[in-house]
């Protein structure tokens, strides 16, 4: 039983969370995160703007870019997902603005 014991507070205190890291951490990160999403948007939007979701996945910072299309007079937005490990961001397709709306705060 106490092998059992042991074993539950191993696995408990091996698992991710985002209390485990500093408020300093995820500011980081979030700039991060805003940082690759906003680079990978600058070939189809405009002076893009990037919603951050402060803690992403357990695998992918995650966020939501929008702006000025390219070459139209329409708004758009992304889905936005970096790899945590590689650091790389990825955009999802295009998001009409009557199928999400998104502000992005100043």
């Amino acid at each position: 039983m106490l092998k059992y014991k042991a074993a539950v507070v191993v696995l408990l205190l091996s698992t991710g969370s985002p209390l485990a890291a500093s408020s300093d951490a995820w500011q980081e990160f979030a700039a991060t995160v805003q940082e690759k999403c906003l680079a990978a948007a600058e070939s189809v939007i405009e002076a893009p703007q990037a919603v951050v979701d402060p803690y992403g996945s357990e695998r992918f910072g995650l966020a939501i870019v929008t702006g000025k299309a390219k070459g139209a007079d329409t708004t758009i937005s992304h889905i936005c997902v970096m790899d945590k490990e590689t650091q790389a961001a990825e955009l999802g397709s295009e998001l009409a603005a009557d199928q999400v709306t998104v502000e992005a705060g100043k």
